[in-house]
């Protein structure tokens, strides 16, 4: 298993908490099966996450926009 950090919005956390403590398992193991039945369906990657990683683009002054994405996407006015 690999360790992973995820920041949330608080109302999100908020939810993502009083869902598993109605289910009764941990933040983490609802996020795993959250995550399962999403990306795992059939088999095969859902929903809108196929295009991470496809093609190039400038980084300009955010670089690495691998871990600077969060500024990135503010700055393009998806954030």
């Amino acid at each position: 298993m690999k360790r992973t950090q995820v920041q949330l919005e608080e109302e999100l956390y908020e939810l993502l908490r009083r869902e598993a403590f109605e289910r009764g398992v941990s933040i983490s193991e609802l996020v795993r099966s959250i995550l399962r039945q999403h990306l795992m369906a059939g088999g095969k990657p859902q929903g809108s996450l196929g295009f991470v990683g496809m093609g190039e683009s400038e980084q300009g002054s955010l670089a690495p926009v691998s871990e600077r994405h969060d500024e990135a996407l503010e700055e393009a006015g998806w954030g």
